[in-house]
């Protein structure tokens, strides 16, 4: 750029700053993120998560690959709209409580068997020992579970992207199960395994199945899921019941070749896994204890990206018994020790103002005394100066969505969510957590949204909620 000399050279590039100016001044009045949403100091179950964008992590039917220090977590990506193929995603964490955002480690294809309108599920990743290579599996099919097989696909580096090869071949043919997990034993051998617990031996390159070692043993044992302690195998699967959670059950063996013992349900019965459907176990040995990391995923059909969440759980083992006696709104892990203690999810009860706007009522359960709406457009705010707030209602079966949104004090939103208040058994539970963000003023808002988890299946059953019922019981607030 060139420009004329004279005794005052401002004005000319004035315009340009002001140009920059102007464009600084309405990006900053988008209805964006403001900042970055903070930091997690503990595993959290049953509320979103948000990552360093800001953003709902979304990476269901997932699992952990620790490679050089860090762990990957690979999940599904979704919409609100569908449930067709939408990526899978990768990201990264040091601590298993802030995650990054890495990429879509596999995109949709522009056409064929993970192109648009197709599915693609259960989503694995495992560091094949002999070539290096980075393996991904993943359940293919159609919207209408018509053409259901285990595909693949390999990289480089463990981000990504990946290329999709299609399926992986047992005797020249494609292995036709549909929900499916994966296994690296102690030895670096790598095993498949797919609903009603089969399983299937790679080959030492992991692209081709060389033996099948375990047929079925059951009807239905979907999202299977495996972990090795000692000289005992686990193998954890769900029923069959849609998007809806049941009570898993386990099995264990010396041998992945069998016999399998059926031990039954690894949660208290009734509370369906803590509301949740297993998909991977990550074991964390430390120095002193090695702590086994159950991760589950908490569907909330259609609104798949923007409310489903996690249960993340301690396992307790002693010999053949499996259990997640209790449910740990907020637990720690020493990564260090490999040793798991409870937290807090936030200490101070809220003692403000909660403004409502709409027709709310008041209700009293056996655990707990709630505010309740199921009108949409209903709202309740809460103002409060802090670092860290958490909400505490009540899910039902007829428990509905609600849109979270919290502002800071210049009223830029700094993270925002859909929650799910439905159960099929009321329970009193923490619905929304943040992160611990910058002390500052902050507001906010809940809205009934009007609609509510329900779907029906392949068999025309129908499932979910019957209302559309959003609750507040407490609100607690970190200083």
């Amino acid at each position: 750029m060139s420009y004329r000399r004279t005794d005052c050279q401002v004005p000319r590039i004035l315009p340009q700053f002001w140009r920059w100016l102007a464009t600084l001044i309405l990006l900053s009045a988008q209805p964006t993120l403001a900042q970055r949403p903070g930091r997690y100091g503990a595993i959290y179950s049953g509320v979103p998560w948000f990552d360093q964008r800001g953003e709902v992590v979304s990476a269901h039917g997932a699992n952990i690959v620790s490679d050089q220090g860090r762990f990957y977590l690979f999940g599904e990506a979704h919409t609100d709209t569908s449930n067709a193929f939408a990526g899978f995603n990768c990201y990264s964490s040091s601590d298993l409580y802030n995650w990054q955002f890495e990429r879509v480690a596999l995109p949709v294809q522009p056409a064929g068997k993970l192109g648009p309108g197709r599915v693609g599920e259960r989503v694995k990743v495992m560091k094949c020992p002999k070539t290096g290579e980075y393996v991904m599996y993943m359940h293919v099919d159609t919207l209408g579970y018509k053409d259901q097989f285990v595909g693949y696909a390999t990289a480089p580096t463990i981000t990504g992207p990946y290329t999709f090869k299609g399926p992986i071949l047992f005797n020249g043919k494609p292995v036709r199960k549909w929900d499916m997990g994966t296994f690296q034993d102690a030895d670096g051998t790598g095993y498949v395994l797919t609903h009603g617990g089969e399983i299937y031996l790679l080959s030492k390159d992991y692209k081709r199945v060389s033996e099948q070692v375990n047929n079925s043993m059951t009807s239905g044992f979907e999202s299977p899921a495996l972990f090795r302690k000692g000289r005992l195998y686990y193998f954890l699967g769900s029923h069959l019941t849609s998007w809806e959670k049941n009570d898993n059950y386990y099995y264990t063996a010396t041998s992945l070749r069998g016999p399998w013992t059926a031990r039954g349900a690894f949660a208290p019965t009734g509370t369906l896994t803590w509301n949740s459907q297993t998909t991977f176990v990550l074991p964390l040995a430390g120095a002193i204890d090695t702590t086994y990391l159950f991760m589950g995923d908490r569907w909330s059909f259609p609104k798949q990206a923007s409310a489903a969440t996690y249960v993340w759980q301690p396992l307790i083992i002693a010999g053949p018994a499996l259990a997640m006696p209790s449910y740990q709104e907020a637990w720690r892990i020493n990564l260090s020790t490999g040793v798991a203690a409870r937290g807090q999810v936030v200490e101070n009860t809220y003692q403000g103002l909660i403004t409502y706007t709409g027709k709310w009522r008041r209700e009293t359960s056996d655990t707990l005394a709630v505010s309740s709406s199921d009108e949409k457009g209903a709202t309740y705010s809460v103002k409060f100066n802090g670092t860290q707030i958490s909400l505490v209602g009540l899910a039902r079966p007829t428990g509905g969505y609600a849109r979270v949104v919290l502002r800071n004090n210049q009223g830029k939103a700094v993270c925002s969510s859909l929650i799910d208040l439905y159960c099929k058994y009321p329970v009193a539970t923490c619905t929304f957590q943040s992160p611990v963000l910058p002390k500052d003023t902050y507001t906010l808002t809940v809205a009934v949204l009007g609609e509510r988890p329900n779907w029906s299946d392949k068999r025309k059953s129908d499932y979910g909620s019957t209302g559309y019922v959003v609750s507040l019981g407490k609100v607690l607030v970190g200083k």
